[in-house]
């Protein structure tokens, strides 16, 4: 990190303002160079022209903003330049800058991850940050957020504190068995904190709300051909999404799009209806509409009002699962749903003459809801974690079944370094810490 390096902070096309952030040693001195004039007050706005080095021509009138390490993003040395947002000021202000010494362009994500490395963010943090940019949804800003904000990085490193003191007793009862400070019990008396940890975890190894809200819910569509499939996807896309037809078979592939569903991301997804077809390519679109039917969190059966009660067989194993919506369509207000229909649990539907259409949204935005609601408690957001979590876990179960102290240990350990996998830092130093400042050893 010797390099100073530089870039646009805000999208590239023309604005208003644009951000130029450099962070380095040299970002003081590039300062400077551009504005020939002393350094302002830390973390104040200073009104300024910016020039370029070599000839000291005037490139821009801006504000620059001075932060000095540690008290910055990166933990760095930071300076800010705002100026006007065309890309003819952005590129040769940054020529301009890259021609001091011990300046360059910066990598993709160079920023972020030199906070990492100075210790500003854990990588559940720097994952947070790359959420929050990509949210597009009021319950995925949201828990990017608090990801940011070091919620979920808090919880593992509250674990992380549990588990290096149950291991520091197990190194403790290993190596320091002579001593007197050192209860005979010391290892037994470890159980029943690691247990309460296994359980703790595996509460949140089984909630996949925060990978799942990250993804949008999966909301597929099933039913025959012409059973209103295409004209319900458009009705809750507000636009001709798929084409339209009375002809049957005209979806032959899947087509997705991704709504803001009350403030919840949702994948809309139009399949071929479910017949038997002689038609390879037909065929094709059944298979692959089944297939994510299998992976759906959330499917919309569709049947025709006049084919009542006779339900194909292609859409009976949808109808016994609880992640199942039944829509009884084309019931205008004048042919409104059998009521045995609606006993059964089928809910009248007219994309037409809009008849159930207010209450099959209020229904789909309850459901998105109660699936992907995360309320105050911290979530894993990324397979990444799962994986990391589990292995955690699996580590943990083997240390309560073992009997030999040192498997124990190793278990334990290898608990702890699943953890540091998440947050990206696990100090064996704190280990040792705790080792010599409970038991007083080498007193």
């Amino acid at each position: 990190m010797a390099d100073t390096i530089i870039a646009t902070a805000t999208a590239p096309g023309r604005a208003g303002v644009a951000v130029l952030r450099a962070s380095g040693p040299q970002a003081g001195a590039l300062a400077e160079a551009l504005t020939r004039k002393p350094l302002p007050p830390a973390r104040a706005a200073k009104f300024t022209g910016f020039h370029d080095p070599a000839d000291g021509a005037l490139l821009d009138r801006g504000l620059l903003l001075w932060f000095p390490a540690p008290n910055s993003f990166t933990g760095e040395d930071v300076a800010e330049f705002q100026v006007h947002g065309s890309r003819a000021v952005l590129a040769a202000l940054l020529t301009a800058a890259c021609r001091v010494p011990g300046v360059r362009l910066a990598e993709p994500g160079e920023f972020t991850r030199r906070a990492f490395d100075n210790g500003k963010l854990d990588l559940t943090e720097v994952e947070g940050l790359a959420d929050l940019l990509d949210a597009e949804t009021e319950a995925q800003r949201r828990q990017a957020l608090r990801q940011l904000d070091g919620a979920l990085g808090t919880l593992v490193t509250g674990w992380q504190a549990r588990l290096m003191r149950a291991l520091a007793h197990c190194e403790a009862t290993i190596d320091f068995v002579e001593e007197e400070d050192i209860p005979a019990d010391l290892l037994a008396a470890t159980r029943p904190d690691l247990a309460a940890l296994l359980a703790e975890m595996h509460t949140h190894l089984l909630d996949g709300r925060g990978e799942r809200l990250r993804q949008g819910l999966s909301i597929i569509i099933l039913g025959p051909p012409n059973a209103g499939k295409s004209s319900l996807l458009n009705a809750l896309a507000g636009r001709d999404a798929a084409i339209v037809s009375d002809r049957a078979g005209t979806t032959r592939d899947v087509i997705e799009l991704h709504l803001d569903l009350g403030g919840y991301p949702v994948t809309l997804v139009d399949t071929a209806g479910l017949r038997e077809t002689d038609d390879p390519i037909e065929a094709e679109g059944i298979r692959r509409a089944r297939s994510r039917a299998d992976q759906a969190d959330l499917a919309l059966v569709l049947l025709d009002r006049a084919d009542w009660p006779q339900v194909p067989a292609e859409l009976r194993p949808w109808l016994t699962q609880e992640d199942t919506i039944r829509l009884l369509t084309k019931c205008d207000s004048e042919q409104s749903a059998a009521p045995e229909a609606e006993a059964a649990g089928w809910h009248p539907l007219s994309v037409r003459d809009g008849v159930g259409f207010d209450g099959l949204m209020g229904l789909l935005t309850e459901r998105a809801a109660a699936l992907l609601s995360t309320g105050a408690d911290p979530l894993l957001t990324r397979s990444r974690h799962r994986a990391a979590l589990s292995e955690t876990c699996e580590a943990l179960h083997r240390a309560l079944g073992g009997q030999v102290p040192e498997l124990i240990t190793e278990d334990v350990r290898l608990a702890l370094r699943g953890l540091g996998r998440i947050v990206g830092r696990v100090d064996v130093e704190d280990i040792l810490g705790l080792i010599f400042a409970e038991f007083c050893i080498g007193k």
